[in-house]
């Protein structure tokens, strides 16, 4: 056999060998891709996204659009193939496994968590839009989760409202474990509650519970050293009028601005985008802060693909964001659901020279 032959024969099958080496090679990746993108202001599966039943809204126009990432599944064995190919495309990303599923994480214990996530983001989008247009909601402390095992099991109860802690109001979540880890592990921390039960049956006849009782618990020592109870504290509300966000198969807090800012444009005259098409992404809290999300390259490009022209950004994801902006879309960079309407008034006036434009500097 001529040498140029048996070394073309070589090579050919050291490919070969090689290709096949990098599919049975499995290696501890996964992929990121972009999700899909719905319009808060629109319909998804033939019903508004965003529903307020027996309240007074407007028509809107143009697109507040929320964004999604496209994630492998945790039992998804990517090959080395798969890898290569991926942190070459330019419309995916490939991260180690453990960041999207940290610990061992199971599918069904991550779609919980997002699952719980993205109620919660609801939750807050509701109570940021409102505070926004000057609408009070009342809201109260209340025991969010009881971890197993933990001094607090069987004496405090998910859903029971926190009044007090060692007679110490309680306005926020976070006056909880404050007033908590107050103590040393082993000392008694006294909880003033509501019990769920209670408190569930006056919400349902639209009264305060006043009832309390009086729940004294032993703490214990976290793995840090400070004193615990085993609870996690968060916040229940009333609204004055029912606020509906219907959209399946989503998961996770990224979403809460955008719906903030649909309920926003739905409860006011003004029209927020002015036809202009906007997409966004961020998490939002009961006070209006935007906090930064995960996948913000994937959200970017799945928004342009889809038409976005605008796309509100979280302050802490911009720098992230400007290293790779697609053509012809604009970072505004944000910070609170204040930034927000701010930057759509600029959008819908025609002043895009002063929207804040996100840099790889932030």
């Amino acid at each position: 056999m001529p040498r140029r032959t048996a070394t073309m024969l070589a090579s050919t099958l050291l490919l070969i060998a090689l290709l096949c080496a990098g599919v049975l090679i499995k290696v501890p990746y996964a992929e990121m891709s972009p999700g899909p993108t719905v319009n808060t202001l629109g319909d998804h599966d033939g019903e508004p996204v965003i529903q307020i039943p027996g309240h007074k809204t407007y028509d809107t126009t143009g697109h507040l659009n929320m964004t999604t990432v496209r994630v492998t599944s945790a039992d998804f064995n990517m090959n080395l193939v798969s890898a290569v190919y991926g942190w070459l495309a330019h419309d995916s990303i490939v991260v180690p496994h453990d960041t999207l599923y940290p610990d061992g994480q199971t599918e069904e214990q991550s779609s919980q968590e997002n699952a719980e996530e993205f109620s919660q983001s609801q939750e807050s989008a509701k109570v940021a839009a409102l505070d926004e247009l000057g609408i009070p909601v009342k809201s109260w402390v209340i025991v969010s989760t009881v971890v197993k095992n933990s001094p607090a099991e069987g004496r405090l109860h998910a859903g029971d409202v926190i009044k007090a802690v060692d007679g110490t109001k309680v306005t926020k979540p976070a006056d909880v474990a404050k007033l908590v880890t107050e103590h040393k592990p082993g000392e008694d921390v006294a909880f003033t509650v509501v019990p769920v039960k209670e408190a569930a049956a006056a919400e349902k006849e639209g009264k305060e519970a006043t009832r309390t009782q009086k729940v004294t618990i032993t703490t214990d020592k976290a793995e840090d050293d400070r004193a615990i109870v085993g609870i996690q504290a968060g916040t229940d509300h009333t609204f004055p009028f029912q606020i509906d966000i219907k959209l399946a198969d989503v998961g996770g807090p990224s979403a809460g601005l955008m719906f903030s800012l649909g309920i926003v444009d739905k409860l006011t005259p003004t029209d927020l985008t002015g036809g202009a098409f906007v997409a966004g992404t961020g998490t939002i809290d009961d006070d209006g802060k935007v906090g930064p999300i995960g996948g913000i390259g994937m959200k970017t490009v799945g928004a342009r693909e889809k038409g976005a022209r605008y796309f509100l950004t979280p302050k802490d994801n911009c720098a992230a964001a400007a290293k790779d902006t697609p053509d012809g879309l604009t970072l505004v960079k944000v910070d609170t659901i204040g930034d927000a309407m701010d930057a759509l008034k600029d959008i819908r006036s025609g002043k895009t020279a002063d929207l804040p434009a996100c840099t790889t500097k932030g």
